[in-house]
């Protein structure tokens, strides 16, 4: 079987690391001047860890086709793990709102999938970014800036600069996964590896680790969608 792999390359870093996304691609990210010739030969010596990465149940590929919910009244959509009622109102508002339901503005019928994204996004830097800066003062560690952003393919990233990035559609997972992916995230500052120290780091600050995991291995595809 032939293992393709995108290529990064930056001045900034100092080692070369590999990673394979949630869709399966495999991604190479390696300092400025390393030739093909050395990363193809690290490539092939971790063949056996990037094909069992590609085999884990929670690596997928992208739904075929748009998935047969609508934003029509009746309807629902995610929000903190559990799902809500859509209701289309027809006067009388400009916005998303939410009151244990969602309403959506028919007046915006063209953006309303972008109306209630917007919705989201702002949701998740009223909530998210203050819990970071909570559980980052628990572990101790100094974070630069944190940053909600628009990632279809990890739920969180850490950079050179310990700056933490998290991706929007988590806000629709329950607090106890949000938490579980600012952790393993904020852990990363103190252990760059997935080794066990850096398992215990996570284990120790969110007890419901593996049903968080689970969560995610379940219904991750679910934050994917528009609604």
């Amino acid at each position: 079987m032939e293992l393709t792999y995108i290529i990064h390359r930056s001045a900034k870093r100092s080692k070369l690391t590999i990673t394979v996304e949630r869709d399966r691609r495999v991604v190479v990210h390696a300092p400025e001047g390393t030739s093909d010739e050395k990363i193809e030969q690290i490539v092939a010596s971790k063949r056996q860890w990037i094909y069992e990465k590609l085999g884990h149940p929670q690596k997928y590929q992208d739904l075929p086709h748009a998935p047969g919910k609508e934003l029509v009244s009746g309807e629902s959509a995610l929000y903190l793990g559990r799902q809500y009622r859509i209701e289309v109102v027809r006067a009388g508002l400009d916005e998303v709102q939410f009151a244990q339901r969602f309403l959506i503005p028919a007046t915006q019928a063209s953006k309303q999938v972008e109306s209630l994204r917007e919705w989201y996004i702002c949701k998740a830097k009223e909530k998210m970014v203050p819990r970071v800066k909570q559980l980052a003062r628990l572990l101790g560690v100094n974070i630069g800036e944190i940053k909600i952003v628009d990632n279809r393919y990890r739920w969180g990233s850490c950079t050179l600069k310990d700056n933490v990035n998290f991706n929007w559609r988590l806000i629709k997972a329950p607090m106890f996964v949000i938490d579980y992916v600012i952790v393993h995230e904020l852990a990363h500052l103190i252990e760059a590896n997935h080794t066990p120290r850096f398992w215990n780091i996570v284990r120790a600050q969110t007890t419901t680790m593996d049903k968080a995991k689970l969560w995610l291995k379940e219904n991750g595809q679910l934050l994917e969608q528009a609604i």
